[in-house]
């Protein structure tokens, strides 16, 4: 560890998405809608899956996990991002810093890895039907969440020790809206190769190996539902699949392009575009992307508005 890394440098001044003055104010209501809609989105679904014996299933208890990953997750960026909107110095503390980029880390893996055992769950409900109860028992659902979370924490330990061991000397000045390690790693005067080393190396076994195991499921569960002769059948097992899909190539897409590219060629304007979709857009995107195309979630909240309406 080299020394003088802590006196060096005390807090950070993140610039946020622009440094546009006029455009503080709307960007700050624009994104204060946002983190509601995700906070209401979020938790309802939370709620009514907890509420719903009939959703008290593996795939719904898989989505209650992501749903409280997504809340934690823009719980996370949104705060501070909308307080620097409004503030004339925005500045983070160094242990903020460290602490924001953990947890933003942690859950994005959980997330990458909740959306890999979903698809496995979608292939097992469509490939093999007739073994579902047995093969996605509640105790093996169990494991799969805590495996998740407790990798997630790892990786997030190593890339949070990794970087803050590093030197802050020439400036403090993130050029982005959230303490990420990419911008991190551009300030530092310390040689960084090892930190980009591990990055790579974490990215392909997380994000990329998580991307393949669900292309892979995909793949299985399109031939199954081609195979089906009922058209009806066919369209109905799609669309139990297909907005689990969309989720994925968005939220992939953007993580696999920030992570893999190379720090000498890391482009801060396109990182923080790329980043506000894996990190606030889609957070906000997912109750709606999973209950709008799912007639059970929609029963649920259904069945429960008439039992409040009835109860009132």
């Amino acid at each position: 560890m080299e020394k003088g890394n802590h006196s060096q440098v005390t807090e950070f001044i993140l610039t946020g998405l622009t440094d546009r003055q006029e455009l503080q104010v709307p960007l700050f209501g624009v994104f204060l809608l946002m983190y509601g809609i995700t906070l209401v989105g979020n938790g309802g679904m939370i709620l009514l899956i907890m509420i719903d014996p009939r959703l008290h299933t593996p795939m719904y208890f898989f989505l209650s996990n992501l749903s409280f990953c997504d809340l934690c997750f823009s719980s996370i960026i949104f705060p501070k991002m909308l307080l620097n909107f409004l503030a004339e110095r925005k500045s983070i503390s160094y242990t903020a810093c460290a602490v924001q980029m953990s947890l933003s880390i942690a859950f994005a893996d959980v997330v990458c890895l909740l959306l890999a055992v979903m698809a496995y769950d979608r292939y097992v409900t469509i490939c093999n039907p007739l073994l579902y109860r047995v093969t996605m028992s509640r105790q093996l659902c169990k494991r799969l969440v805590a495996g998740v979370y407790a990798v997630g924490v790892v990786d997030s330990m190593i890339h949070t020790l990794l970087t803050f061991r590093l030197s802050f000397c020439s400036s403090n000045i993130i050029n982005h809206f959230f303490c990420d390690i990419p911008p991190l790693l551009l300030l530092s005067c310390s040689d960084t190769c090892i930190n980009e080393i591990v990055i790579f190396a974490s990215t392909c076994c997380i994000q990329v190996i998580s991307f393949v195991t669900v292309l892979l499921s995909y793949v299985y569960i399109i031939s199954t539902i081609l195979k089906i002769r009922s058209a009806e059948g066919g369209h109905k097992a799609f669309s139990t699949c297909s907005f689990h899909l969309t989720v994925v190539v968005l939220f992939y897409g953007t993580q696999l392009f920030v992570y893999l590219s190379p720090i000498s060629s890391y482009s801060m304007d396109i990182d923080k575009v790329a980043s506000v979709f894996y990190t606030l857009m889609i957070p906000m995107l997912n109750p709606f992307i999973y209950s709008l195309r799912n007639t059970e979630v929609k029963d649920a909240l259904r069945r429960a508005m008439n039992k409040l309406l009835t109860n009132s």
